[in-house]
């Protein structure tokens, strides 16, 4: 009793302290548990938004049916949540808003190098002293430990938590664990590091653009540049345009291509064996938006560039393959020549403290599956004046060498600081520069313009591979070009252009620097991107893309043999798989699919290689009268929606019953309005119901309902209603798959990828209901006929396939590579649209006299 009474006393004394301490476990756990679902976080909150439930998040073994499905499309996506959005009845109004395209996280190593070894013409090799770092660090900063070091260290930041819980591989995780460890035990970061600037140093700015004198006559020793080129994609055309632009024999061109990139990779060393002066990188990284991976390339190649004894250069300039010249070469040369001694980066231009917190250079970041990582909070090493700004720039040799070779407490401090920043490459050389006894040769301008849009180019589109919010730069169309004409600084770039969103800027930039074709130049106006090479392996396509690429093909001999017919050797089968597949354009339009392949002639063994050209047929239908309704200009269904560009990076549309698409409506300024938007599958089972409101200044909407996958294929129907009468509709074709997992469909329970979703239900509540008020027929015609095509295998599915896709594609023409056997068959070198016909704007031609190409 003694004891009890002692204990009842002091529980009483010291329970605040008791109760304060079971608080902090209880926040504690709630904190790591709340961590451990970060993963799942994003879907959740999306999920939780939408009155629509999704039942690709559901619990599958709640349902034997449904879960023998999903078991069997293994590997498919789950559905994507959407905003607020409220199930429709001709009874029930709700309002939904648009639903921003979510990309899925692209799982790859974390080891981020390679190295050619005794390659081809056109790679440079270089001496055993250029020894990369690990993967994510900078070349000359403190090595992390090896990835078989284990930590002893308990590591409690929330940010590193989170990381470590989402990274994917384990090699990730024990970086970024032995990072953290070191960081908190204050053995990662410099605390301090020297200032050699002898006093605050404020940049003159050079002559305005109207007292430039770029006459290259006048120059005595005129400068050598190294040009950089950081490419990656399959855009070979728009890049060989740009070293054509830029091009001169007493210049150098050293290209790196992303390891991911292999198609551009073999098209470059091609480019290096045409010219001595161009050599491409005998190592490959993988460049990540953000990473530090793309300071230690830049760092690696101004390694190799001073390695190389016979390239005498005096500037080291960065270039992508969407920059493009807006001055000729002449006139940098003789600009820079001018300047030699100046480094040109552009600073941010804002109150220090604000530019620390927005590139989060108090963070701690580290890359490795191809993603960075925030991993907690750090500080700025003492006596550092950090700067930053702009990652293109144009640097002396001299600044060059010192920051490759000095071995002082600056640059190798620096070079650790940055190499676990985030956007290490748009601050590390001005804070190097500006800290530097070189600082008095910075010079407030990278000589660049860019084409900065940030209502449009700051969505946040990077979250997929980066722990933070960043913007990105809007492609140049002919009206953006008059930014370029108002600036009053100096500047010989521009950047972004793509060809595939707008050729036609780059078409204006290049007469303008020098002049026009000739009258009668061929595919001025074309363009062509390459999208598969039999090189690549078909492990490079997806199964709806081999699904449609084939189909085409089929499409485009059976055309032939219905316009020769009593031609015997106009008649084809198909060989093997694609061998190319290029997206074709004109005018800025996409005018479709180039699928090139082997054909074999009706009885006989001689095989032909056949360049067919699918085109796609405009389906949407708007209705007259439209009043308020006449504000919409266009309907499109599709996959993979840049809302920056605000275009479908999947142009034709092609998707599969897998897919997620997302409707999008473009509006002309008017009144406000409510719409609603009905979804009707090939079998006339409406799928879904909704509202949009449309303000007045609107120029885009835009939705995908979470559908239960997998989508019936066949034609769909999306309408937009007014009072449930229609003023606008489109179809949209949903491919049966011929292909899974790169193999034909054979097995009887791949069939059910065609069967529609479980019970007919694409949401959680049937709108069925609505057949009568949107005056559809009778399904159950259409449902007989959606069974009966669901149980096709082989020839027949393939003939279902082609017959679907007949209903939205024809076939704009047929060539042969070598003369054919078939007399209707032209050379595809002399057509106008095959991607072997010629393109003069896009070919490399011998050096002329002057030392250009152009």
């Amino acid at each position: 009793m003694v004891a009890s009474a002692r204990v009842l006393k002091l529980l009483r004394r010291y329970k605040l302290a008791i109760a304060a301490a079971l608080t902090i476990l209880l926040i504690q756990g709630l904190v790591v548990w709340s961590l451990r679902s970060l993963e799942e976080g994003e879907a959740e909150r999306k999920t939780r938004r939408s009155k629509l439930p999704d039942h690709n998040s559901q619990n599958p073994k709640r349902d034997p049916t449904l879960w023998d499905k999903q078991r069997l499309l293994s590997g498919r996506n789950r559905g994507r949540g959407g905003k607020s959005s409220k199930l429709k009845t001709p009874q029930e109004r709700g309002m939904v808003a648009g639903l921003d395209h979510v990309v899925p996280h692209d799982l790859s190593s974390s080891r981020n190098f390679s190295e050619s070894r005794g390659g081809p013409d056109g790679v440079v090799k270089l001496p055993a002293t250029a020894v990369p770092g690990e993967p994510g660090s900078v070349d000359g900063a403190h090595q992390a430990p090896s990835n078989d070091f284990v930590p002893k260290c308990d590591i409690t930041g929330k940010d590193a938590l989170s990381a470590l819980h989402r990274a994917r591989s384990q090699q990730c995780q024990q970086e970024i664990t032995s990072i953290v460890c070191q960081h908190q035990a204050g053995q990662l970061m410099p605390k301090t590091l020297p200032q050699f600037c002898p006093q605050l140093v404020v940049s003159n700015p050079v002559q305005a653009v109207g007292e430039l004198d770029n006459s290259l006559s006048k120059v005595e020793n005129p400068v050598r540049v190294a040009f950089v080129l950081m490419v990656h994609g399959r855009a070979v055309r728009q890049l060989k345009r740009l070293i054509k632009a830029i091009f001169h024999r007493d210049h150098y061109y050293y290209i790196h291509v992303d390891k991911r990139s292999s198609y551009m990779h073999r098209e470059v060393l091609q480019i290096a064996q045409q010219f001595p002066n161009v050599r491409v990188t005998p190592w490959r990284m993988v460049t990540i938006w953000g990473g530090a991976s793309l300071l230690k390339a830049y760092l690696r190649s101004m390694q190799d560039l001073l390695s190389i004894l016979d390239w005498k250069w005096d500037f080291f300039i960065n270039l992508s393959a969407t920059d493009f010249p807006t001055r000729t070469n002449d006139e940098l040369v003789a600009f820079l020549s001018q300047h030699r001694d100046k480094n040109f980066l552009k600073s941010h231009g804002r109150e220090n403290s604000r530019f620390i917190k927005k590139q989060g250079l108090d963070r701690l970041f580290h890359e490795c599956d191809n993603h960075m990582w925030r991993l907690g909070e750090r500080s700025i090493p003492e006596g550092l004046e950090v700067s930053g700004g702009s990652d293109w720039f144009a640097l002396t040799r001299r600044f060059v060498d010192y920051v490759i070779n000095s071995k002082d407490d600056l640059v190798s401090g620096l070079k650790q600081f940055y190499s676990y920043a985030l956007l290490p490459a748009e601050s590390f050389f001005h804070t190097v520069l500006g800290n530097s006894h070189m600082c008095d040769t910075l010079e407030d301008n990278n000589l660049r313009v860019t084409n900065w849009n940030r209502k449009l180019g700051c969505k946040c589109q990077y979250k997929h591979i980066v722990d933070w919010c960043g913007c990105s730069p809007n492609d140049f169309k002919p009206q953006d070009l008059i930014r370029i004409q108002q600036l009053t600084r100096p500047t010989f770039f521009a950047r972004k252009f793509e060809s595939t969103v707008n050729q036609e800027a780059i078409d204006i930039l290049d007469t303008h620097l020098y002049g026009q074709y000739a009258p009668g130049t061929v595919a001025i106006k074309a363009y062509w991107e390459s999208l598969f090479e039999h090189l690549d392996g078909t492990v490079a396509l997806s199964d709806v893309a081999l699904t449609a690429y084939t189909s085409f093909f089929r499409l485009g001999l059976k055309s032939l043999t219905a316009a020769q017919s009593n031609t015997e050797a106009c008649r084809f089968e198909p060989a093997g798989h694609p061998l190319s597949v290029h997206l074709y354009f004109y005018d800025d339009y996409f005018q479709g699919y180039l699928v090139r392949q082997e054909a074999q002639a009706v009885g006989s063994e001689v095989r032909e290689m056949l360049e067919i050209w699918a085109v796609p047929q405009a389906t949407l239908v708007l209705e007259t009268n439209l009043k308020e309704f006449e504000r919409l200009k266009k309907l499109e269904i599709g996959t993979e929606w840049d809302p920056k560009e605000r275009i479908f990076r999947n142009f034709g549309g092609l998707m599969g019953p897998l897919d997620e698409p997302l409707a999008v409506q473009k509006w002309a300024r008017g009144p406000n309005l409510t719409a609603t938007i009905v979804w009707i599958d090939p079998a006339l089972v409406v799928a879904a119901s909704y509202d949009i409101t449309v303000d007045a200044d609107a120029e885009y909407t835009q939705y995908n309902p979470p559908l239960q996958r997998p989508l019936r294929p066949g034609a769909w129907t999306v309408r937009v209603l007014k009072q449930w009468q229609r003023v606008a509709e489109v179809r949209f074709l949903v491919m049966p798959l011929t292909f899974k997992d790169k193999e034909p469909l054979r097995k009887e329970e791949d069939r059910l990828l065609h069967a529609g979703p479980p019970g007919n239900l694409y949401l959680e509540q049937s709108f069925q209901q609505l057949s009568a008020v949107l005056k559809l027929p009778s399904q159950e015609s259409a449902m007989r006929e959606a069974q009966r095509n669901a149980q096709l295998m082989g020839k027949s599915l393939e003939a279902w396939v082609d017959s679907s896709m007949g209903t939205f594609w024809v076939t704009g023409n047929v060539c042969a590579q070598q003369t054919s056997s078939c007399p209707a068959l032209g050379l595809c070198f002399k057509t106008s649209w095959s991607s072997l016909s010629p393109d003069p704007k896009s070919e490399l031609g011998p050096v002329k006299s002057d030392g250009r190409i152009r």
